[in-house]
């Protein structure tokens, strides 16, 4: 270990010389094809300016010497300095030659470089789910590959459930010792808030009834069929437990993708137990679906007015980016304070220039609702076909 790093700190100071010598080089070039040009030039007239190839190039040098300076300083780190500021973990800083890493990533070091830190080619140290989570929700996205071989759960189900609402969960498909340091410190899915999505006999009935303001899957699929707009593929933004995704598959037979984010519970296992298909990516990135291929974009609870307006504006318009022409944003409950739907939402959703199925809006009778003044909107609006 000690050996690699030492020669990863050679190559690291080898490509600051070369980019330095680089520098001196273009600017000694860009001198001497001033003084060959014009070696009588009056010191009344101005100079040449700089060409915009060399000050393009002169730049990328100047951002390369202060990103790897930045990752691998050149002055050896203090024997005073404290914990949080000790050299990053070697896989780390071959892991930003090679591949890109996201710039908050840097911007939370403690949490990146405890991600990163592990003896490559060995199993990976165990990590609570919290701590890459951590580092998704700032910004930090992807996350860097890390070269262990990741830890599993004893053993897995045989064969996928036929149904996706089985009677029970299997205990034994989740590394339930990755939650110890949680709330609970569960060890089975029995002992979890069955409201959060884990008791299979309540989540069986969710979305089958409509109302003024709930919109059901199978009032969905007759509305889609009376449109003559088949429903194969879909995406749940914030799916939780993949109820959604489980419906639109027994009644439907569509597949349907779920976001999901293992915040103090298994969510993505159990998706994953149920026969669907987990996707673990936060609200705030882009989305990694293809553009045009969606049917449906659903988004659940978990969009609401807590998402800063910018962002959520962004977030509409990637739902966009995937839904082909004739597909469906379906808004399920989403809340804001009263007097915010009208004035803020109502229209960015407008810009959006969707055909409305589906407006209604309700109080939220809650103790937050009633408390912070929230209403619900549930939305349903058709994409038209752009050529």
């Amino acid at each position: 270990m000690r050996k690699e790093r030492m020669g990863l700190g050679f190559g690291l100071n080898l490509l600051l010389l070369l980019a330095m010598v680089a520098t001196n080089l273009l600017s000694f070039y860009h001198l001497l094809s001033i003084s060959t040009t014009s070696p009588t030039t009056p010191s009344d007239h101005p100079s040449p300016p700089v060409p915009d190839h060399l000050l393009r190039q002169l730049s990328t040098i100047r951002a390369t010497i202060n990103h790897l300076t930045r990752l691998h300083p050149l002055s050896p780190p203090s024997t005073t300095t404290s914990p949080s500021s000790k050299s990053p973990p070697s896989d780390l800083l071959l892991h930003s030659l090679l591949l890109p890493i996201a710039t908050a990533c840097h911007d939370h070091p403690d949490l990146l470089h405890r991600f990163m830190n592990y003896t490559p080619f060995s199993p990976c140290p165990s990590l609570p789910p919290s701590l890459p989570e951590s580092l998704i929700l700032r910004g930090c996205h992807p996350l860097p590959r890390p070269r262990c071989f990741s830890r599993t759960p004893p053993s897995s189900p045989p064969s996928l459930p036929s149904d996706p609402f089985p009677s029970t969960l299997p205990d034994s498909s989740v590394l339930w010792s990755s939650y110890d340091s949680s709330s609970s410190s569960c060890k089975s899915f029995s002992c979890l808030n069955p409201s959060l999505g884990f008791d299979m006999r309540s989540e069986s009935y969710r979305f089958l009834k409509s109302s003024d303001l709930d919109l059901s899957v199978p009032q969905f699929l007759k509305i889609a069929a009376g449109l003559s707009s088949p429903i194969r593929l879909g995406l749940d933004v914030g799916g939780g437990t993949g109820t959604f995704a489980a419906q639109m598959k027994r009644l439907g037979n569509a597949t349907v993708v779920s976001t999901t984010m293992n915040l103090g519970a298994p969510y993505s296992e159990a998706v994953a137990v149920r026969g669907l298909v987990p996707l673990h990516v936060p609200l705030q990135q882009r989305f990694p679906v293809a553009d045009g291929t969606m049917d449906l974009v659903r988004c659940g609870h978990a969009v609401n007015r807590w998402i800063p307006v910018p962002a959520l504006e962004f977030l509409m318009y990637d739902a966009d980016r995937l839904l082909r022409g004739g597909g469906f944003l379906w808004i399920d409950h989403f809340f804001c304070k009263g007097g915010d739907l009208e004035k803020v939402y109502a229209p960015m959703i407008g810009r959006l220039g969707y055909k409305k199925l589906k407006w209604a809006s309700a109080n939220k009778t809650d103790a937050s609702g009633l408390k912070n003044g929230d209403v619900y909107l549930t939305a349903l609006l058709q994409k038209p076909a752009l050529k």
